[in-house]
């Protein structure tokens, strides 16, 4: 831990004492897992758990690296802590800054770990040493830990501030004076390792829940809201009946209570980030009616044993999945009739429908399904970019043509029509539009919205090409995020592989492909990890020219072009997404901010 200047103070609670100083830092926790730790995952699963060279076959459970500090720190001398240390005002984030004193007290990087956890950050004071500090804790899992030479973890090279350093199974680690840690140390570590406070059974069940979420790059936003709140009810489920109870009779708040919010908190913040938007509104909305439910309900809250308590939650957990579905038909509704108020001449046979839409949205495959039912007169001419890299709208065009095929849709004897375009063609597919149509994986407070990089391009041409066409946002209410500007939510790239499998693949010309292999070795990728890359004959090349391959998930649309936003709950404003977003933070501040 660093003894950077403090950047505020916070007031003492004695009159007699100087006030504190207020330090944020950071506590990394660094683990190793038996191969037993996460399941396998099913063959239909879309994600992949940690590679198995991640894991350590000679331990039987998980073990987390403490380190004992020198006397030549400020604070907490020779106490076991976490890899700790300051944020400095130059870090572009806590993570930033993690990474940084991971390096600096161990020699450890990015190709000896990798990100297992974020923790959720809390304060405390410790007059003793005139200090309020701020936690953010994190959990790193340690690459290839029994490789060659004794792997990873051989490349631990402790600096001055720590005298040594040793594994301990989590589940030991106690805020006592006899195990010797710094104030604390529990508290931080079971905000990082759920089974502290969960149970194994649990625990586990979350872990792996969070690991599909944060490598689900197939399910959209939608979806993953939904498994989340299937992975909260099966966390919920294996926890110990024990531990399910009432109020406390001191008047606290039940622990279990705590311990299931701080499960959801984790599938938002360690599920896939770019989807938190979904994910944590879903949660919360779980969240209200079991709260409403359970602690409205006296006999419930003060009278019930665990089972009971256990099975009221997951029942209410049940309605809340089982109810998900008719969202769909909501929004089909809603947009067939913003169809009749603001496209009325279209909804004939003599006039097809032009609608341009990208990428594969479960929401959009629905109501433009279900558009002929809904408005039995109109002719469809539906437009849909391919989508790259991994052609998402080809799957989109696939679906609709079956669905318009069907004998209900197909009642009468108008033909409908898709087209598939390149997404270098956008540009001309918005030509004579009068319809476009984009999802959102997230909506910001001021109403721009978040959907698949290609959109922004179609709403720019179809200002240019179809000044007349209407722009509309076709999702559920619960993409609607936090207050905030757009820029501080993340941007994710997905890497280089999706994009290099379609040069690489067999519809590429000979010079196609040779020439990616080119710009793979220039961008120093490889497909085999842990493997020592081979020297190529454009080494000399490589240290002169540095080449990026650059494949970000999302872009945002501003506001300012989009005419309407469609939800379940009929037709949106900017303002109504601004009421929304103010309303989930105060329940976001209600069921997050204490724990």
């Amino acid at each position: 831990m660093s003894t950077a200047t403090p950047s505020s103070t916070a007031p003492s609670t004695s009159t007699n004492q100087k006030p504190l100083k207020h330090r944020s830092v950071v506590s990394s926790f660094i683990f190793k897992l038996p191969p037993a730790y996460f399941s396998p995952p099913s063959s239909s699963s879309s994600s992949s758990l940690p590679t198995t060279s991640n894991f350590d076959p000679s331990i039987q459970k998980p073990l987390v690296a403490l380190f004992k500090r020198s006397d030549k720190v400020s604070t907490y001398t020779h106490h076991y802590a976490p890899i700790s240390g300051s944020i400095d005002s130059t870090d572009p984030s806590p993570l930033s800054a993690a990474w940084r004193e991971i390096h600096e007290e161990t020699t450890l990087t990015a190709s000896d770990l990798k990100v297992l956890r974020q923790g959720k950050p809390y304060t405390f004071s410790d007059e003793s040493v005139g200090r309020e500090w701020t936690i953010w804790p994190f959990a790193f899992l340690l690459k290839d830990p029994a490789g060659d030479g004794g792997g990873s973890e051989k490349r631990i090279k402790i600096n001055w501030e720590h005298e040594g350093w040793a594994w301990f199974d989590p589940l030991d680690v106690r805020d006592t004076e006899d195990f010797g840690g710094v104030p604390k140390l529990k508290e931080s570590l079971r905000r990082v390792w759920f089974e502290i406070d969960l149970g194994l059974e649990a625990g586990k069940v979350l872990a792996e829940g969070c690991k599909r979420l944060e490598e689900d790059y197939v399910s959209g936003a939608r979806q993953m809201a939904g498994d989340a709140l299937r992975i909260l009810r099966d966390v919920i489920d294996k926890m110990d009946d024990g531990v399910l109870y009432g109020e406390n009779g001191d008047g606290k708040e039940a622990k279990w209570w705590k311990d299931i919010r701080m499960a959801a908190w984790h599938l938002w913040k360690n599920g896939r980030e770019s989807m938190g938007a979904a994910i944590m509104s879903a949660l919360l909305s779980a969240l209200a009616s079991v709260e409403a439910k359970v602690f409205q309900d006296h006999a419930t809250s003060s009278k019930s044993s665990g089972k009971q308590l256990k099975s009221t939650i997951v029942s209410i957990l049940d309605r809340e999945i089982s109810a998900r579905p008719l969202t769909n038909d909501q929004i089909s509704r809603s947009f067939a009739s913003y169809i009749s108020r603001n496209l009325p001449s279209f909804n004939t046979p003599q006039k097809p429908l032009s609608i341009l839409t990208l990428s594969e949205s479960s929401t959009i495959t629905h109501a433009l399904s279900h558009l002929p039912i809904l408005l039995p007169n109109s002719v469809l001419d539906i437009r849909v970019l391919e989508s790259r890299p991994l052609l998402e709208g080809v799957s989109l065009a696939a679906s609709l043509a079956k669905a318009l095929s069907t004998e209900l849709a197909s009642s009468n004897d108008r033909q409908h029509s898709i087209i598939i375009y390149t997404d270098a063609s956008a540009c001309h597919a918005t030509r004579g539009v009068q319809l476009v149509v984009i999802g959102a994986d997230r909506i910001a407070s001021d109403g721009s919205v978040s959907n698949k990089t290609g959109s922004l391009s179609v709403l720019l041409a179809t200002q240019y090409n179809a000044k007349e066409a209407k722009v509309v946002v076709l999702c559920d209410s619960e993409k609607v995020a936090l207050p905030g500007p757009p820029e501080q939510h993340v941007v994710e790239d997905q890497g280089l592989e999706q994009v290099t499998r379609v040069w690489m693949g067999e519809g590429s010309s000979k010079q196609i492909r040779g020439a990616a292999r080119t710009v793979l070795n220039f961008a120093h990728a490889t497909r085999f990890e842990g493997k020592k890359k081979e020297k190529k004959h454009e080494e000399k090349e490589k240290t002169q020219v540095k080449v990026e391959v650059r494949n970000v998930s999302f872009e945002w649309c501003a506001g300012g072009l989009i005419d309407a936003y469609v939800t379940e709950e009929g037709e949106w404003n900017d303002e109504n997404v601004k009421k929304k977003s103010e309303t989930l933070q105060g329940l976001e501040k209600r069921l997050f901010g204490p724990l």
